[in-house]
């Protein structure tokens, strides 16, 4: 089982829509110690320079991209058992996209899906799929086969 409290997310803007919102709400509650880090949206080269200095040491990169790799969410769920003693950040990035060299500075790159989504769904969709990656990890009935 991942422990979320070594886990963070970085996302470009804000929420603005309550019922997405009231979604991330609800599976922040299952995953306690998730932090997600606002980072206010700007160009590509102001963005990059603020998730490079909110970077720790040692944290292993996860930007969520389209050129990223496609798993299922067994697949992904034993991903993330694979480096679940490290610290990981996930990024969502804005509008234009996350910065060619933080991509290419990623410890891997997901996609969540072929198709494209604000960046206010795929937050919901990442902590979603995290809170499932947890419960196919501890063998619970929130998914099914």
């Amino acid at each position: 089982m991942i422990n979320p409290s070594r886990c963070r997310i970085l996302a470009i803007g804000k929420i603005r829509k309550p019922w997405i919102q009231s979604g991330i709400n609800l599976y922040m509650k299952r995953l306690p110690g998730l932090l997600i880090t606002e980072i206010r949206n700007s160009n590509i080269a102001k963005e990059a320079e603020t998730i490079r200095s909110s970077l720790k040491n040692g944290e292993l990169l996860i930007p969520l991209c389209e050129d990223g790799e496609a798993l299922t969410s067994l697949d992904f769920s034993k991903r993330l058992q694979s480096i679940a003693s490290e610290r990981i950040v996930f990024l969502i990035g804005g509008s234009d996209g996350i910065c060619p060299n933080i991509k290419a500075s990623a410890h891997i790159r997901i996609s969540l899906s072929p198709l494209t989504f604000p960046h206010e769904i795929a937050r919901l969709l990442l902590v979603e799929q995290l809170y499932r990656a947890n419960t196919i990890t501890k063998g619970g009935p929130y998914h099914r086969e």
